[in-house]
């Protein structure tokens, strides 16, 4: 028996029927549409409209749906479930009779699947923090171990200032921390009850929807009946911050990649997370990467569908907002298989440290800090920036680093050149010279290391607590 049947004569189109259902995807949903059913529940027993031993039924029978639903997977193989609470409702009628249809009082499918997905984003966002946690770690052990191991920055592809390597790697830390943090903000708008909404108006029972929203979790109940049933800003924000989440990921398997070529050595690709090449023996193929870059795009593209989903439809509910949920679940999906992936990789990939060292103090990536040897003795910046340009030209054409070039050249180019000048040139010197927070002068690294690692630890400190 369909849940809306009554007003109609005709049967479905056979081949619309099955087009039209939404269980073989939402069906994903049944520990929230369980643990919600049994809110409304307790709700109607309050309200009068189940007795005590009506609600121990239902109750019972929602457990027992939840427990053949894990202990028999083709339990859910239901041909004829138009969605998870059409399965709900015909699986609790079947275990306790015409009393499991009691428990739809009062209440409609548009509130049960706000609710529903709700909790699904919830629980997918303190998953996502959980795993974010364990992936900065590794970059934070990372940094570690670098010490003061340095490596070339780039602007534009090309090389244009050495920084310690945990200075590069804690970069990555800050953008991922910010994606942690977007997620966490986002779980306060979702932490909200849609349940007593009914289908737009507001239930047509006095519930409690205060203690509802307390059984489930959440912080409170939804402020506007249209609004709770209308509207999936939740979605849109939680998979818009996948996306986000999902472009620094792309940016650092690019700069791997980037750095596991050969023109660059400054990484040794894991066999673990590696392929070869059917063609050619000599290959190791950055696979993990490509893929991880790839899947960027994935959870963009779910970002547009469900922007593009919900930009036209007038309130309230509209069948539309079905179409949310698959991208929605791809979306989550993508990230959680993602990042334990990428996390195992990151503990193990080998760092060339010799190789980027090296890296770091060639290639005229001292010419700023050679500039500012001439501004500290009065030259006009400009001027200084100047100067240094062409002692760089002349350094060219004679094959030889800034340091290399007589006294005496330098003098002719400008006559605030001292002997100290070549000192000012090495590797330890331009990074000392960056001394200011936020700067890759070894000071500063260390305590930028310590203070990302206390907020890592706040994060999974606490996760453990939200899922303890």
């Amino acid at each position: 028996m369909k849940m809306w049947s009554g007003r109609f004569r005709q049967p479905l189109d056979r081949e619309f029927e099955k087009w039209q259902r939404s269980f073989p995807y939402d069906r994903r949903l049944l520990p929230f549409e369980l643990a919600a059913s049994q809110a409304h529940g307790r709700a109607l027993e309050r309200a009068g409209v189940l007795t005590q031993a009506e609600l121990a039924a239902i109750v019972g029978g929602l457990d027992a749906i939840g427990q053949n639903a894990e202990s028999n997977p083709e339990f859910l193989d239901d041909p004829e479930a138009e969605d998870v609470h059409h399965f709900v409702e015909k699986q609790l009628a079947i275990l306790i009779g015409d009393t499991g249809y009691k428990l739809h009082t009062g209440r409609s499918r548009n509130e049960q699947i706000a609710t529903d997905l709700r909790l699904f984003v919830r629980a997918g966002i303190d998953t996502l923090r959980n795993l974010l946690g364990g992936w900065i770690e590794a970059f934070l052990i990372r940094a570690e171990r670098a010490g003061s191991a340095a490596m070339p920055a780039y602007t534009h592809l090309q090389p244009a200032e050495p920084v310690l390597i945990a200075h590069w790697l804690l970069s990555y830390v800050e953008m991922f921390l910010r994606d942690a943090d977007r997620l966490a903000d986002c779980r306060k708008r979702v932490n909200l009850c849609p349940l007593g909404s009914g289908a737009v108006a507001g239930a047509t029972l006095t519930l409690n929807r205060q203690v509802m929203s307390v059984e489930l979790g959440f912080d409170g109940p939804t402020a506007n009946s249209i609004d709770a049933t209308a509207d999936r800003d939740f979605a849109v924000e939680f998979v818009n911050g996948l996306s986000q989440l999902a472009l620094h990921l792309s940016r650092w398997a690019e700069e791997m990649i980037l750095f596991s070529t050969p023109a660059y050595g400054f990484v040794e690709l894991p066999e673990a997370y590696s392929t070869g090449s059917s063609a050619m023996p000599q290959k190791k193929n950055p696979d993990l990467l490509e893929l991880v870059r790839g899947k960027a795009a994935r959870v963009v593209g779910c970002a547009t569908t469900l922007q593009t989903l919900v930009k036209g439809l007038p309130l309230a509910y509209n069948k539309d907002l079905q179409e949310t949920q698959e991208p929605l679940f791809d979306a989550a999906d993508t990230m959680i298989n993602i990042l334990p992936l990428v996390t195992g990789f990151m503990q193990i990939v080998e760092f060339n440290e010799a190789k980027m060292n090296q890296a770091a103090g060639s290639g005229f990536m001292n010419a700023w800090a050679a500039a500012a040897y001439l501004v500290d003795r009065g030259v006009p910046s400009r001027l200084a920036h100047e100067t240094i340009g062409k002692a760089v030209q002349l350094a060219t054409e004679r094959g030889c680093d800034l340091q290399k070039l007589a006294l005496a050249d330098l003098q002719a180019l400008h006559p605030s050149f001292d002997a100290a000048f070549h000192s000012r040139l090495g590797l330890p010197e331009v990074l000392a010279l960056h001394d200011v927070a936020g700067g890759t002068a070894p000071r500063h690294v260390k305590r930028a290391l310590q203070n990302a690692r206390e907020r890592a630890a706040s994060l999974r400190a606490h996760e453990q607590l939200a899922t303890g």
